[in-house]
């Protein structure tokens, strides 16, 4: 085995070629890779090597020696410490192309000549998000909000958190306020003591509707009403607040119990013109501006006439299935998770729209039972989690054979498998739209479509 060309705390003047999935910065010495946190592709630095592995290394940058153009002055450097916004050192135009580049990339890794369109961004790429889980700890004999540095449990305590919606970043803080006020404790992981584990917040972005929920080790409460009555007077916006009980030691945020204290055990918020009603359990889009972005490029690419017969599998509360409706002929959603599907009948009520179905279940079995009944597909619509389609899945629309696809996907690297595995079946993507659903992360939203070569 060859040996590595650097030793642990060898300082080196190093180029940065490009830039990982996870934003950092990749310089090579005889052709040894070189991980680099907050490094830009063209600059040169001067870097202090603390790892090094059989095939790679990691290093920290010491001295800029040069700058790239597309370098920007980091707003806080504990948005990069915790993970919050680890590309706030890039501009946002550069932003933009790093995500195209990085399904180009992963295409070419897997022979696929599918055209990568640039990323659709946002006018003001921060205090985006609609929901926050933020982590409650006792430091100094007191709860205190904050983020976990990456790869710890080590808080640092903030109060602005950039890509979160201010009014949201806000909310947290009068929490915790009240928490110190009433001498409500924070967890403490190491001795599994304390009672509050998570603040989380959702706000409406069209309603300005707010959820407040505690996520508590139990359900005894001291000085509830006052609590109550605290947030109540502060915060106007909040519609519902809410006790969720997590007893486990789990890194797991919430538990499957919750307990209305005040208001509704929901929120709505609306998107491409139909209301939905959130619970706190529920998936929800977390920016909504960029979602309606996303949903309107399916919609197109899916080249709806109100003819067409959809299925769309991981229908979740609805919010694509019901938003395709209005262009469709019938919808028919799957998900696998219970509550989800009674969310999304529920939805599809409160909207009166009465050509979408929901069911529940694997849409690989759905799928099958509907081939049987000889139900047409025109198209298939599919938002996976991370993971990417099950193989079994692949298999199924293998056996449906829709005339067309369109994926949805949250992760580059499955969707370059899947869009290779869908290809045996005949299957061709003909073009890949980004949409940064995340600004200053890595994240990466794509709407793929695809149909079936008729030979």
């Amino acid at each position: 085995m060859a040996k590595a060309p650097v030793v642990k705390n060898q300082e080196l003047t190093v180029t940065i070629l490009d830039l990982t999935y996870e934003g950092m910065g990749v310089a090579k010495v005889d052709g040894f890779p070189l991980f680099i946190e907050n490094a830009l592709p063209g600059e040169e630095v001067q870097v202090h090597v603390l790892k090094v592995e059989k095939q790679y290394g990691f290093a920290k940058l010491v001295k800029l020696l040069k700058a790239s153009p597309d370098r920007q002055v980091p707003v806080d450097k504990a948005y990069t410490q915790t993970g919050i916004a680890p590309l706030q050192h890039l501009a946002y135009p550069a932003q933009l192309k790093f995500k195209q580049h990085q399904i180009e990339e992963l295409y070419q890794k897997q022979n696929l000549a599918v055209p990568v369109l640039p990323t659709l961004g946002m006018a003001d790429p921060k205090g985006y998000r609609n929901k926050a889980q933020i982590p409650v700890r006792q430091v100094n004999g007191q709860a205190t909000t904050g983020f976990f540095k990456r790869r710890s449990h080590d808080l640092v305590p903030l109060e602005d958190f950039y890509i979160q919606d201010p009014k949201i970043d806000a909310a947290v803080v009068v929490v915790r306020d009240l928490l110190r006020q009433y001498g409500l404790t924070g967890y403490d992981e190491t001795k599994n003591t304390g009672l509050v584990r998570h603040i989380m917040v959702r706000r409406g972005y069209f309603s300005h509707e707010m959820m407040i929920v505690l996520v508590v080790t139990t359900w005894a409460l001291p000085h509830q009403d006052d609590l109550v009555a605290g947030i109540q007077a502060a915060l106007p916006e909040v519609t519902s607040i809410m006790l969720n009980l997590n007893d486990k030691r789990t890194n797991v945020i919430m538990g499957r119990k919750t307990r209305l204290l005040a208001g509704r055990s929901y929120l709505t918020d609306q998107l491409l013109g139909n209301t939905f009603q959130i619970s706190p359990l529920s998936f929800y889009q977390v920016n909504p501006q960029q979602t309606e972005v996303l949903y309107t490029k399916a919609i197109e690419a899916a080249g709806l006439t109100g003819k067409e017969t959809v299925i769309d599998a991981y229908s979740g509360i609805g919010t694509i299935s019901l938003a395709m409706a209005k262009h469709a002929k019938h919808v028919y959603g799957v998900e696998i998770v219970p509550e989800a599907v009674a969310d999304a009948r529920q939805n599809a009520r409160l909207n009166g729209i009465d050509n979408a179905t929901f069911e529940v279940g694997k849409a690989e079995d759905l799928m099958q039972t509907w081939r049987d009944q000889q139900l047409p597909v025109d198209v298939l619509m599919v938002d996976p989690p991370r993971k990417g389609l099950a193989k079994e899945f692949i298999d199924a629309v293998g056996v449906l054979l829709p005339p067309k696809m369109i994926y949805v996907s949250c992760n580059p690297a499955t969707l370059a498998r899947d869009l290779k595995a869908l290809a045996a079946f005949g299957y061709q993507a003909t073009q890949t739209q980004p949409v940064d659903m995340f600004p200053q992360t890595t994240s990466i939203e794509s709407v793929t479509a695809l149909t079936l070569n008729a030979d």
